[in-house]
């Protein structure tokens, strides 16, 4: 069962709103002056390279390299106002909504923010040469972030012009698979990163079979690396099936070939994990199921918040959870409804469309619901002047496939339980964890 509903707030409050109280600069952490004397190559060095030089080193993503202090010292004012307002590293959780704690949350400490800005607001000094941790080994980009995959399965070449249309299309690739296979890592790689936009693989019976057949398994994205599943959960890969290639690849000003890759990490032959992960979109509001409106309706000079919603049918733990919107996006918020009425706020995350990241529940936090739960995606979008995303905030947006459109619900990844099963998961929650004292 889906459902949606639109509502237009207007005005700084609405924006206030939609931005969240996440992630504000702290005014104490600007002004408050250097009371310990902290230098790049003891203090800041080893921050940098815990978390921020996986990305900020030549022939990365960043668009500067943080490796050593030459290159770090001219970008110390912008370096000090990210990490006070943590939009570096990216991490979009807001911290003051719902559930705490992240298997995968790269974000700095209160220590680590504190130590930056009083380098920064103490002139940023070098210190000792003699300090400087050794200098990092990275993983090359190349890699997979799975582990080696059993199965690789390649997309067919394909030319992207200098100039012209963006390109949406699938391509149906045989599995090669002759038995029944569970699933325990996957990852899309895309081989030719300038014009892969991004790329989403689904699992479907045969070549043109029916987009309502299909099934999703992953997604190329900036910021998105490959998916491990929880520990006992896998997902089916059925013998004869086929992959589906769905991609939307970019013109970037000279021809290019792309053969984006999907790699599998396969369970041992004859294994049946104990739990099936589903990885679906929902809460989709832009869409063209029954029970969806079929588009997303942003005025100019509007902020939007558009409400969907999808009903489980059985006991559920919630593994992850991925917004999804375009540049309009701001924020996007995960709500449950339980069958009793009551409501828990789980996750807000404010959006940044260069960064598509999964937050991954820790075990001992990840949602237990009962049967009958209603998922309630909360998802703004800022068609204003006050968003840099906006391409032409005097013009409506709605909903559609190019990076100019819109669209609006999250990835949610969970697995079933049984009744049983349910009952013994909120027990063993102690109260302080438990996501169950309001049903």
């Amino acid at each position: 069962m889906k459902m949606a509903r639109l509502t237009i707030l207007a005005g700084a409050a609405a924006l206030t709103i939609a931005q969240g109280v996440s992630g504000r600069l702290l005014a104490a952490e600007q002004t408050a002056p250097a009371k310990k004397q902290v230098t790049f190559s003891k203090d800041v060095a080893p921050i940098l390279q815990k978390s921020c030089q996986n990305c900020h080193r030549p022939d990365s993503m960043a668009p500067m390299p943080f490796l050593t202090y030459e290159q770090t010292r001219p970008w110390v004012s912008s370096i000090k106002n990210k990490v006070s307002r943590r939009e570096m590293p990216p991490w979009y959780i807001d911290r003051s909504v719902g559930v705490h704690g992240f298997k995968n949350d790269p974000s700095l400490s209160d220590e680590d923010i504190d130590t930056i800005v009083t380098w920064a607001n103490n002139g940023a000094p070098r210190g000792d040469a003699k300090d400087m941790p050794p200098a990092k080994v990275f993983e090359n980009d190349d890699e997979w972030k799975i582990g080696k995959p059993d199965m690789i399965i390649t997309s067919p070449a394909h030319k992207v012009l200098a100039a012209g249309p963006d390109w949406w299309g699938d391509y149906d690739v045989p599995t090669g698979l002759t038995e029944d296979r569970y699933i325990k890592a996957i990852q899309t790689r895309a081989g030719n990163r300038k014009i892969v936009h991004h790329a989403i693989t689904n699992v479907v019976d045969g070549p043109d079979a029916s987009p309502d057949s299909s099934e999703y398994l992953s997604e190329y994205a900036v910021g998105k690396p490959g998916d491990v599943y929880p520990e006992g959960t896998g997902k089916l890969l059925k013998a004869g099936s086929y992959i589906r290639f769905n991609f939307h690849y970019h013109p970037v000003g000279e021809e290019a070939t792309d053969r984006t890759q999907l790699g599998i990490v396969l369970y041992p032959k004859g294994y049946v994990p104990k739990r099936v992960l589903n990885v679906k979109g929902l809460g989709r509001v832009g869409g063209t199921a029954e029970g969806e409106i079929d588009v997303l309706d942003i005025p100019g000079g509007q902020v939007v918040r558009h409400d969907g919603y999808t009903r489980l049918t059985k006991p559920a733990v919630i593994t992850a959870f991925q917004p999804h919107m375009h540049l309009l996006g701001k924020r996007q918020c995960l709500e449950l409804i339980y069958p009793n009425g009551n409501t828990e706020m789980v996750t807000c995350a404010n959006w940044d469309f260069n960064w598509h990241i999964v937050y991954l529940y820790n075990d001992d936090v990840a949602p237990i619901v009962p049967a009958g739960t209603m998922l309630h995606v909360i998802s703004y979008h800022d068609n204003t002047t006050a968003n840099r995303g906006a391409h032409d905030p005097k013009n409506w947006a709605g909903s559609g496939h190019r990076t100019i459109d819109e669209m609006a619900f999250a990835h949610i990844s969970w697995y079933d339980l049984t009744e049983e099963d349910y009952l013994k998961a909120v027990a063993a929650r102690t109260p302080r964890t438990s996501n169950t004292q309001q049903q």
